[in-house]
Parts: structure tokens; C-alpha cells; sequence
């Protein structure tokens, strides 16, 4: 099966960590078609950045149609443009936030978000309430790491990872800790072996979760508001 994989964000080095992260997790026979858009924010960090993210991601779905992905990952936290991909795209299309969520529900009674920018905080809570789990997420906690600076992957920024990530296992009391964004994702495996509990990539989440729609055989909805796009006259950007 082939998966497409949209970095909303305009950072080449982050698409290309992302693909390898999504790689390094998927089924042999499983392909990782990864693109960002042709416009838009080098990271995303607010409202302002989602918005313009979010048509990006709408770009990339509508150029997927026309080969049909089998099923489609977005990986960015605050899942951008979810709802106008699923209506572009015939086969499953997952968030990474969402996949998170559900994957850690499956392995803890509560869990915590690390995130980025603690300005970005309210948006991930924003999410755990849109996708049903206030009742499992204990808290969302902002590092201050900037999204581009988790390209260093190792020394300061995974060392502050670490400790955000005890602190908010000990302050919430949680059984696991899901990662809010999806540059995190190379990090994973370190900090699931230093902390000793269960540590959620969404990239990784979504991309198993993705080709286990596929294998069920199971594709969007297309009929009412996932129906496909109105075709219609589009300015595009100058």
C-alpha cells in the first residue's frame, strides 16, 4: 500500500525526518510518499501559522487525489486541514494528534502532552476536547523548545524534553506521555527508554493505525460533509 504523508509546515529537513520516522515504522510492501506544500509557514506555532497551513494541506490533498493514496498522514499536532483533506481523499486520513490520543489511550489510565511553545498549549487542549479526552488527558505542558530547534535531536533539547516529561508524569500523575509535534517524533525511542513508560509518536500512531484501516478494508465516507470538494473556480495565491 502506498501512504502519503503531509508535513504542513514548508521545512524540506522536517519533511524528510518525518518521512523517515513514518518509514522506520511501517509494514514491509508499505510505501511513504511524503510532500509539504508549495507555500506557507517554515513552522507552525499559532493560529496564524495553522490557518495558512491548513490551505497548504488542502493544496497537497487535492494533488493526491489523482493518484489515491491509500490512506493519508498529517503530521503536524494540531492536525491542520483535516476535514478538507478527508473530503479530497477517497482512503482514511489520520491526524497525528488524534492517533495519539487514541494510542494512549490503549496503554494508561491518563496521559500528558509535551508540546513546543507553551503559547501552543491551549490549541492541544483545544483538541483533546474536540476528539472526546478530557477524561484521559491530565495536562499539556509547553517546553519552549522551538519547532525548528527540534532538528538538533540530541544534548539540550532532548534533555529538556526529558525533564518536562517527568514533571509532567509527576505532576498529573499519568501512565504515559504523548509528544505534540511531529519533529519530536526521532526522539521517541531514546525518551521511551529513559523515562520507562509508554511515550506516543503520532507520526508513528498514525501511520499504523493508517495501514490497519487499509487492511480492514475501510475507506472515508463519502456521502453529507466528507462528500468530495464542490468543483468551483479557485483564485490562486499571487
Amino acid at each position: 500500500m502506498k501512504l502519503l504523508v503531509i508535513n504542513p509546515n514548508t521545512t524540506e529537513a522536517m519533511t524528510e525526518a518525518i518521512a523517515n520516522a513514518a518509514r522506520s515504522v511501517a509494514a514491509p510492501g508499505t510505501e511513504i510518499v511524503a510532500t509539504q506544500p508549495s507555500f506557507g509557514p517554515a513552522s507552525i506555532e499559532g493560529h496564524f501559522d495553522e490557518a495558512w497551513a491548513a490551505a497548504g494541506v488542502a493544496e497537497q490533498a487535492q494533488l493526491a487525489a489523482s493518484w489515491n493514496p491509500a490512506a493519508t498522514i498529517l503530521a503536524c499536532f494540531g492536525d491542520p486541514g483535516l476535514e478538507a483533506a478527508r473530503e479530497a481523499l477517497q482512503g482514511p486520513v489520520l491526524g497525528i494528534a488524534e492517533a495519539a490520543f487514541h494510542a494512549a489511550s490503549f496503554l494508561a489510565t491518563g496521559f500528558s502532552v509535551v508540546t513546543t511553545l507553551t503559547r501552543t498549549c491551549i490549541i492541544a487542549e483545544r483538541l483533546v476536547q474536540r476528539y472526546g479526552f478530557e477524561h484521559l488527558c491530565r495536562g499539556v505542558h509547553g517546553t519552549d523548545i522551538p519547532v525548528l530547534a527540534l532538528e538538533d535531536g540530541t544534548g539540550e533539547v532532548l534533555a529538556q524534553l526529558e525533564e518536562a516529561s517527568r514533571i509532567a508524569l509527576e505532576r498529573d500523575r499519568s501512565g504515559a506521555v504523548v509528544l505534540g509535534c511531529a519533529g519530536m517524533a526521532p526522539l521517541c525511542a531514546q525518551l521511551t527508554r529513559s523515562l520507562g513508560v509508554p511515550v506516543i509518536d503520532g507520526v508513528a500512531a498514525a501511520v499504523k493505525m493508517g495501514e490497519a484501516l487499509v487492511s480492514l478494508g475501510l475507506k472515508t465516507h463519502k456521502q453529507g460533509d466528507y462528500a468530495l470538494p464542490i468543483r468551483k473556480p479557485f483564485k490562486a495565491l499571487r
